[in-house]
């Protein structure tokens, strides 16, 4: 399937370099646009410990990828496309089933029905 956008990395003129990232499409709200998460643990000197840390990057999202939430991407950096936007995205590697919002608050909503029964 060959797209019309001039900033895909396969059927565009556009080229990647840099670095390679993976994380999880948290949002998709914007035209073209996908905000990416990614989760690392970074080490305390202090304490001889981790943490978990989180970062978010928004990155293109060609019409011929079409990377939707709870989608595993692999991303790449590219030139600046916006104020906020240099990585695109290359490839969707897989489906994150913990990532999708709306499960989530249906298994709220049912947890919180059981303690207010228990309750009450």
């Amino acid at each position: 399937m060959e797209c019309e956008d001039r900033n895909c990395p396969k059927h565009g003129a556009l080229a990647t370099r840099g670095a390679v990232l993976e994380g999880t499409v948290v949002s998709d709200k914007m035209q073209n646009t996908v905000v990416v998460q990614r989760d690392r643990f970074v080490k305390v000197k202090k304490y001889d410990r981790f943490k978990r840390s989180t970062s978010k990057l928004p990155a293109h999202n060609p019409p011929c990828i079409g990377a939707k939430v709870g989608d595993i991407v692999k991303i790449m950096e590219c030139r600046k496309l916006s104020k906020t936007v240099s990585f695109v995205v290359v490839e969707v590697t897989g489906k994150d089933e913990d990532a999708s919002p709306k499960d989530k608050t249906k298994t709220l909503k049912k947890s919180d029905s059981k303690k207010e029964a228990k309750n009450g």
